[in-house]
């Protein structure tokens, strides 16, 4: 019911902004809806597919706020993850799942989870280049650790620009102009974690291994440092580097036994610590374990 409530009187706020054009007090409403809908994002949550259903409507109200106050790093951040996390939890997830009974609908699938990607990872580029006019332009062309800086208000956003500019390319093999982009992504995301190395209690370290690991030439061993690194700061609380380091360490070296005790190490905190996030990864190492004979 709150959220709900919650909603109603959001809608109602973007009725009165949409006669209140050019009015003085515009500017003020909009930020009141734009902290209203960062603290709704923020809302505890563990059902799956209550939150999947709820998502489509705050992610739209969230977005037609965001175009209307560009400079708000947090509520860019809340859009960008919120795109992001459906685009992997709701609709990369589930063709993965399909994949060996339709691959049609499947590729699909992955083709409306890339378009998601996207969409979040413009709407958190242009936070960035709104807040560091030059941002993109420095990124791609100069070197980022030694000319270019993120604020800690920038991390977030920058995690889930980088977050979301890997999932497009994991999904666009097929297309060499968006793979080319993998080393400006992992940039972004080295720029984010020498900046806060801990942001996300592990998901931005988490993050980074997973880059590493993925990268040709990578190395392994820096992988799983990374990882290890973001099991301890999550405190052990966070199911997402156990099934990161699983699909990332374990498939690479192609050991089973360790595929399968970092998986249930995954479902055994999630069980411990009950929120969306640790849900979602629930759901998908409990599915790689169902599915470890056809990957190894």
């Amino acid at each position: 019911m709150k959220f709900f409530r919650q909603a109603l009187i959001l809608c109602l706020a973007l009725w009165v902004l949409g006669s209140l054009s050019g009015c003085a007090v515009r500017p003020f409403i909009l930020s009141n809806v734009a902290d209203a809908l960062v603290s709704q994002a923020q809302d505890f949550e563990d059902d799956i597919y209550l939150a999947r259903d709820a998502s489509a409507f705050y992610l739209k109200l969230s977005e037609s706020v965001l175009r209307e106050t560009p400079g708000n790093l947090k509520l860019a951040e809340s859009v960008a993850a919120g795109f992001t996390q459906y685009a992997y939890a709701f609709v990369s997830f589930e063709a993965d799942q399909i994949q060996s009974k339709d691959a049609k609908a499947a590729q699909q699938m992955k083709e409306r989870a890339a378009r998601l990607y996207a969409r979040a990872h413009r709407h958190a580029m242009w936070a960035l280049e709104t807040s560091t006019p030059g941002f993109t332009k420095a990124l791609t062309q100069l070197e980022p650790s030694a000319t270019l800086r993120l604020t800690e208000a920038q991390v977030g956003v920058a995690y889930w620009a980088a977050a979301a500019w890997g999932g497009m390319i994991s999904l666009s093999k097929d297309d060499p102009d968006t793979v080319a982009d993998l080393p400006l992504a992992m940039k972004l995301a080295k720029l984010a974690w020498e900046t806060k190395p801990d942001h996300g209690r592990g998901s931005l370290s988490s993050l980074m291994g997973t880059f590493e690991a993925a990268s040709p030439g990578g190395s392994l061993a820096l992988a799983e440092k990374y990882f290890d690194q973001a099991i301890a700061q999550s405190k052990g609380q966070s199911a997402g580097p156990w099934v990161a380091k699983a699909e990332s360490i374990a498939m690479a070296k192609q050991d089973a036994a360790l595929f399968a005790q970092w998986l249930k190490e995954a479902i055994r905190i999630s069980a411990a610590h009950r929120n969306l996030e640790n849900e979602v990864m629930r759901a998908r190492a409990a599915w790689l374990l169902e599915t470890m004979d056809d990957l190894f």
